[in-house]
């Protein structure tokens, strides 16, 4: 059967259903259940500790979300030392018993995809359609990921045997233990449960570790997991500080997607002890082109989506624009116009474009990346205000122009929507730019002309491009259609989320061969 994106939005539009797709979504937020306590997941027990942490939504922090147990490390332990135990039969299980257990699964997530999005968007802030996007991600990576393994025959091969008449071989993909799982705030449903997924389907145990700003998605996934009938021991949940974590790397492999300064501290102390697997995303600066043959009207719209898509807070959002001198002037009027234009506010109302970002420190971040700009002689073309920073927290897009190109940050990750525009007079100069960064994960541009793009595919570093995507030029990868994963300090492994290779990132090979007497 042909692998099909869930798509949830774009069907109910297509099938003239979209007020009820609203319907749906907002009996879903009324129905969140707010100021639950969850308990830490290790084995069949779900622990209560004397130390707890509240989690309130960026949307209106008067709102607790969720009371969590605050781990010293001790659960971490205990819930690898469970995991590790665990691995001695889940190693052994049938590829087939697991892509049958995680069919159950994305079967309820399916039927709660409505309440999966609303918790969503309480919990860092994305409008609707990003909320149920992440959703659908989701879905998609059950889906996808389970028909590679069906494809590739749970990764066993027989090998040929020219040389030795009596012998069969075979290659075998084992799996490598207990993995620990570092999730983001940002894609809190989608991002935990490709790399739990990745980690379960091939036969590793896990250990989730949620953000602390976003641990009810990961705990809803655990949940689904378990219910569908993954073994307890197999699939557990620990929320504990991030700062911890180093001290804790008992596992044999873990999973990460964040910043490249904590992931490649946390790979460094990890390898340093042994050599063990590690899966990392680490962001990205990531640069949209626009030449003077781009149709304007879609690069405004790709580059506005991709750079403040919920609010620069993607891996993926683009951070740098650079604009051929012919169209400099006119392509900034034009974004600027749409900027302005920009609803912002509660992401629970349906015509909100951008909610708020994801705490007070984002908005700390936000008014000194501006300082120092202004203070390098950058200036601000729109935008550049904190609308709110104590009952929510609201920014407005913005974008900087005339920033000398000697600044360090042209080459800094900001995660906040601040982006940088540059022109540039040919084609060659702005690749040469937009590879002038340590990080390589996506890029964009927009031309009509076919030798324009084919010269960007083939110069770009970067793993994940597009050409003339006006749903977001730098973002909105599908899993089975765009690989998601970054190249140099963007990524690690080389095989990216939602393509044919991620699976085999959580697999070691071992070559099989038994002799036999001939009769």
């Amino acid at each position: 059967m042909a692998f099909i994106n869930e798509k949830t939005y774009q069907n109910y539009v297509e099938e003239n259903k979209e007020e009820e797709f609203h319907r749906e979504f907002e009996k879903a937020l009324k129905s969140v259940e707010l100021g639950k306590e969850y308990p830490i997941l290790i084995g069949k027990d779900q622990i209560k500790l004397n130390s707890k942490f509240t989690v309130k939504t960026p949307i209106d922090t008067s709102i607790t979300l969720g009371i969590f147990q605050k781990d010293d490390g001790n659960k971490l332990d205990e819930a690898i030392k469970i995991a590790k135990e665990a691995f001695s039969y889940w190693k052994n299980s049938d590829w087939i018993d697991r892509v049958e257990l995680a069919h159950k699964a994305v079967n309820e997530i399916r039927r709660r995809k409505f309440e999966l999005g609303a918790i969503i968007t309480y919990e860092n802030g994305k409008n609707r359609y990003e909320a149920m996007g992440e959703v659908d991600e989701a879905i998609d990576y059950f889906e996808y990921y389970t028909k590679i393994l069906e494809d590739n025959r749970g990764f066993i091969r027989e090998m040929e045997s020219r040389i030795v008449k009596n012998e069969k071989a075979y290659s075998v993909m084992r799996p490598y233990g207990t993995w620990l799982i570092i999730s983001p705030f940002n894609f809190p449903l989608a991002i935990t449960t490709t790399m739990t997924l990745g980690a379960l389907l091939t036969g590793n145990t896990v250990v989730v570790k949620p953000s602390s700003d976003t641990p009810i998605s990961a705990y809803m996934l655990v949940s689904i997991l378990r219910k569908a009938g993954f073994p307890p021991e197999v699939v557990n949940y620990v929320t504990i500080s991030g700062e911890l974590i180093e001290k804790h790397l008992t596992i044999d492999g873990f999973a990460f997607t964040g910043s490249k300064e904590v992931g490649h501290r946390l790979l460094k102390k990890f390898i340093n002890e042994k050599p063990r697997p590690a899966v990392l995303e680490l962001g990205g600066k990531n640069a949209t082109i626009i030449t003077e043959k781009a149709d304007l009207q879609k690069a405004i719209e790709g580059t506005y989506r991709g750079a403040f898509g919920f609010g620069g807070q993607k891996c993926s959002a683009t951070s740098r624009i650079f604009i051929q001198s012919s169209i400099y002037d006119e392509a900034l009027i034009k974004l600027k116009e749409k900027i302005e234009n920009t609803k912002i506010g509660d992401p629970r109302e349906r015509n909100t474009f951008l909610g708020p970002v994801i705490n007070k420190n984002a908005v700390e971040k936000y008014k000194n990346y501006l300082k120092q700009i202004q203070s390098e002689g950058g200036k601000i073309l729109v935008g550049g205000k904190v609308i709110e920073e104590e009952k929510s927290y609201l920014v407005e897009p913005t974008v900087i122009v005339d920033l000398p190109y000697s600044s360090p940050l042209w080459k800094t990750e900001f995660f906040v929507p601040i982006v940088l525009a540059k022109e540039f007079k040919k084609l060659e100069e702005a690749i040469k730019m937009a590879n002038d960064v340590d990080y390589g994960l996506t890029a964009g541009i927009f031309s009509e002309d076919e030798k324009e793009i084919q010269y960007f595919f083939e110069n770009i570093e970067a793993g994940v491009t597009y050409a003339n995507r006006i749903y977001g030029s730098t973002t909105g990868a599908m899993p089975g259609v765009q690989p998601f994963g970054g190249w140099k300090d963007s990524g690690y492994t080389g095989k990216n989320a939602g393509g044919p290779y991620y699976l085999l990132s959580f697999l070691r090979e071992q070559a099989r061969t038994t002799y036999y007497e001939e009769k």
